[in-house]
């Protein structure tokens, strides 16, 4: 087990692109850790200079006491699960496990403890003599995480390990990666955790702690529970959350005493909550964030706090259903429970209803720096 340091780490290419930009992260001993981010905001890169894979252009990676940098992958005390399983494809599951075992000159019979031991974890006891040709895709990935498992490692790594699985499948082994980072650690034998991926699902239901990157910046490194409800940024209010929160220009103003945002012609009282905290932003031109669940819809006006918009479309989800309204040029969405919802759509949608926020729940950001300034 040991702490992972990233202090002021960069990659820069030969090209002279900026894939990461001095980035500082601590991931503290037995920490599941996971980096997400859109595509190309170089999480793959900060894992595979993590694993000594890429090269590092400046700062530096420590892994317990050690700087890593210059440290071969095999002498970093790491273990990689890849998306694309990587299993030799000659050798039976339980040669797949042995392999990286036998090449440290591990004795025999400790080998086959080690191998039988993660087998039962996974449940790979009767896939042992199989070739990965006749594995499915999720029990190839358990192979792949088993032999990761076997070396005993201070730090496991997955790169996006789940993404060639079928939706389903990568529930299951979601709840396998979980249940598995859990039990080395109930069992005195913890590692701490790097996983990428793209996923925010994967990401809000797996990590302790999730770090949120952007081009090659780290936007917020938070709990899920924070993340959501506590942005730091617009990128990270957007990006976390579906349907993602609406978030909309609009203008700070003062009526009767008291701040309001602009809807094209309409506004909204600020709320409570709010009023004192951004009595210093009368006037600025803002962006304020709601999610779905905190926009209400209503065939009849609010007793207060409703403006008008037009119903364009519903999507039904089953037990609820996300409802697009469309006002001043902007699109909306709220998450309603069918049983309120479905009353209302007996009348037809394109037509106007009447909507309101929580605004104890709204989030406001500067509109140049693009900081929560309602936190």
């Amino acid at each position: 087990m040991a702490e992972v340091i990233f202090n002021k780490l960069q990659k820069v290419y030969s090209n002279g692109f900026q894939a990461v930009h001095g980035i500082d992260l601590t991931i503290a001993e037995g920490e599941f850790m996971v980096i997400v981010g859109p595509s190309g905001c170089a999480k793959s890169t900060t894992l595979r200079m993590l694993a000594g894979l890429e090269t590092i252009s400046g700062g530096e990676v420590r892994i317990g006491e050690r700087v890593v940098n210059n440290l071969a992958p095999k002498e970093r005390g790491i273990a990689m699960v890849f998306q694309n399983y990587a299993l030799y494809p000659h050798m039976t599951v339980r040669e797949n496990l042995a392999f990286g075992l036998k090449l440290s000159k591990m004795p025999k019979d400790e080998i086959k403890r080690q191998v039988e031991e993660a087998a039962k974890i996974l449940e790979l006891e009767e896939l042992l003599d199989r070739l990965p040709r006749q594995l499915s895709g999720g029990q190839a990935q358990r192979v792949a995480v088993g032999r990761a498992i076997v070396k005993k490692p201070d730090v496991f790594l997955f790169d996006e390990p789940l993404s060639n699985l079928d939706a389903k499948l990568r529930a299951s082994m979601r709840i396998r990666i979980s249940d598995l980072h859990k039990q080395l650690k109930q069992s005195g034998k913890p590692a701490t955790t790097v996983y990428v991926t793209h996923d925010q699902t994967e990401a809000m239901t797996m990590g302790d702690r999730i770090c949120v990157m952007k081009l090659g910046h780290i936007m917020q490194v938070d709990t899920p529970d924070n993340l959501y409800h506590h942005p730091k940024n617009m990128f990270v209010a957007g990006f976390i959350g579906a349907p993602e929160m609406n978030i909309r220009p609009s203008r700070l103003v003062e009526k009767a005493g008291r701040l309001h945002i602009t809807l094209g012609d309409e506004s909204l009282d600020l709320g409570a909550r709010h009023q004192q905290k951004l009595a210093g932003h009368r006037d600025e031109e803002i962006f304020y964030g709601v999610r779905p669940e905190f926009v209400s819809v209503s065939d009849e006006p609010f007793s207060q706090g409703g403006i008008r918009g037009d119903m364009v479309r519903v999507e039904n989800m089953g037990h609820e259903f996300f409802v697009y309204l469309k006002v001043a040029g902007y699109e909306l969405t709220a998450r309603v429970p069918s049983d309120e919802i479905r009353p209302m759509l007996d009348k037809g949608l394109n037509r106007q209803v009447w909507f309101r926020f929580d605004m104890d729940k709204c989030h406001i950001f500067d509109a140049k720096t693009e900081q929560n300034i309602s936190l």
